[in-house]
């Protein structure tokens, strides 16, 4: 018997929660060839077994977290669980795929792995292949054991989960609710509770201040109207326009852009920007490494990878570490002001709310004009007023007179 322990996932993690199991108890499983899939703090990972033969225990079941280090699946190994004519392929010695493993040679490992033969599963396990279904089935209380799958293979896809969500929504609301039905407890952790404790350790830790201003954004967007004009140029997103004009920032005002170890400021060389991010999974924020590199162009396409991967679960865990400072657009929302937390342990944060039609003073004259508030949050240790003021206003500047600073940039 072989016994595969859940390995280091890197980053610091300690922990992760089962998802989904793709082989059952009495399956053949191939060197190299995914097993399960789990979720941390940080991303969904898949995790190959190294061993070739017939398994035989799993252990733990989906929703279930285990230590690094716990066993996690138990393989048979025997010569005569091969069939005839099916090479056992060697294993690359790469643990995660994602983790170091060239995307080519991962691809030639799953290929190898489907040519060994795999017993039927009797197991009455829920076939899913998107941690989002399973989210999405969580938070509305869809029990997916209940549902017949329409994909591929019987796979329960979003739009079954979506479908059994209407027809719930169908039913009569009951008059009366029982004072003795239980509330719902929802388990914190993976995700929502790294972002818990980050959030606790800067209220607690962090003396922040907050300075906000109004500004004028109109220019900004006939500027972007103007840059996107050409169909066959790239396209250029408002928060490309604002991260290139936090970065030029950040070079004139250093010290928002460090971070703090014993009694030492640390003013980090590279700026890594980091963006506030909506997902199924929660809020995450994804981080555009070296940003201070980027041209405008390079910044829009950069930001608007790293969205979709987020949204599609499929960001690495160092997508997701190592900022040095945060832009959030909580103009999203539709709200225009917050007072946001520091992502601990940057110590700055530039919130940006909606633009919204208000009344201006323009040469005089009251006119209505593109107005959106910018908010910066900073760490009173790192500095003073001055410095987050001047910061601010050098954005603020920026939106309104974006082309003429540009031209600098």
């Amino acid at each position: 018997m072989a016994v595969f322990k859940l390995p280091d996932l890197g980053e610091g993690l300690t922990e992760a929660e089962i998802v989904a199991w793709h082989v059952a108890v009495g399956d053949t499983v191939a060197v190299d060839q995914t097993v399960v899939e789990v979720e941390t703090a940080k991303a969904s990972v898949e995790v190959p077994v190294p061993f070739a033969g017939r398994v035989a225990t799993l252990h733990g079941a989906a929703g279930e977290v285990l230590a690094v280090g716990s066993p996690l699946i138990t393989v048979e190994e025997a010569a005569n669980f091969v069939e005839p004519g099916v090479v056992t392929p060697e294993g690359s010695g790469n643990v995660l795929i994602g983790y170091g493993t060239p995307a080519a040679q991962a691809r030639r490992r799953r290929g190898r792995a489907r040519q060994a033969p795999v017993a039927p599963s009797t197991s009455d396990r829920v076939r899913v292949v998107s941690p989002l279904v399973r989210q999405l089935a969580r938070k509305s209380g869809v029990d997916l054991r209940t549902l017949s799958g329409t994909g591929t293979g019987g796979i329960v896809s979003r739009a079954d989960v979506e479908r059994a969500i209407a027809r719930a929504a169908e039913k009569p609301a009951r008059k009366h609710i029982q004072d003795t039905e239980a509330d719902q407890r929802i388990p914190l952790r993976g995700l929502r509770k790294t972002v818990a404790d980050k959030l606790t350790r800067s209220r607690r830790e962090i003396p922040e201040a907050t300075v906000w201003v109004d500004v004028d954004a109109t220019e900004l967007l006939r500027l972007r109207a103007a840059l996107n004009a050409d169909p066959a140029a790239p396209k250029i997103s408002l928060l490309a326009l604002l991260a290139r004009f936090a970065v030029a920032g950040l070079q004139r005002f250093p010290e928002l852009n460090s971070r703090l170890e014993g009694d030492e400021i640390v003013l980090s060389k590279a700026i890594n920007l980091g963006f506030a991010a909506q997902t199924d999974r929660g809020l995450v924020v994804p981080v555009v490494r070296d940003a201070h590199t980027h041209s405008v162009e390079e910044l829009s396409a950069a930001l608007a990878e790293l969205t979709g991967q987020a949204r599609a679960g499929g960001l690495a865990p160092a997508d997701l570490t190592g900022g040095t400072f945060t832009l959030n657009n909580y103009g999203v929302f539709g709200v225009d002001g917050s007072a946001a937390i520091i992502n601990h342990p940057e110590v700055a944060i530039l919130g940006v709310g909606r633009i919204i039609d208000r009344p201006w003073i323009v040469d005089g004259e009251v006119t209505a004009r593109k107005i959106t508030e910018l908010t910066l949050a900073f760490d009173h240790r790192v500095c003073d007023g001055g410095v987050a003021g001047g910061f601010l206003r050098f954005i603020a500047n920026c939106v309104e007179n974006p082309l003429g600073l540009l031209r600098s940039l």
